[in-house]
């Protein structure tokens, strides 16, 4: 199947639902997106409304979201964040890369990232950066859409008691 991106559409009630949900899978089947299963969707609307409140065009951060071009379904999303701090206007962080539990092994996560990386350069921004749980298996995959790792803080991040992961860092050079 192939995909269709949207770039900053518009948060109504039935795309903020479907993406709440779509966070909510993700976490649940293990994906690092800001949560650690079990989560409800009660709870990740909270960081959502906050996050849908400061993309275009009430705020300075963008939202992609890509649907099955032949079902309609939400299968994506990622927000481009800006830092607000004009040094660091060239660059912006990607956010929230999620990909449907479903959908995985399809190459939408890829083509997810190659619009990203599409819509950065057509803005002129020299860099993309993104961080990532440790523990994840994360680093091939990025690798493969072209970031390399940066940096990594170890145990930074506390998934559990005893249970401390890296953050790491990749970064994407536009030029």
């Amino acid at each position: 199947m192939t995909l269709t991106f949207t770039l900053d559409p518009k948060p109504d009630p039935d795309l903020r639902g479907a993406i709440v949900r779509l966070w909510a899978d993700v976490t649940n089947a293990g994906g690092a997106v800001g949560f650690v299963a079990p989560v409800t969707e009660d709870e990740v609307r909270d960081t959502a409304d906050r996050q849908f409140a400061d993309t275009a065009p009430a705020g300075p951060d963008r939202m992609l979201v890509a649907h099955e071009t032949e079902t309609g379904r939400l299968v994506g999303v990622l927000f481009f964040e800006s830092m607000r701090f004009d040094l660091m206007e060239h660059w912006r962080m990607l956010k929230r890369v999620m990909v449907h539990p479903d959908s995985q092994g399809r190459g939408y996560g890829v083509q997810l990232m190659a619009e990203a990386e599409r819509v950065a350069r057509e803005w002129g921004l020299q860099s993309l950066r993104l961080t990532a749980r440790g523990g994840q298996g994360l680093e091939s995959f990025y690798s493969r859409c072209g970031y390399r790792e940066v940096g990594r803080v170890p145990a930074a991040i506390r998934v559990a008691p005893g249970d401390d992961r890296d953050d790491i860092t990749f970064w994407l050079d536009l030029r």
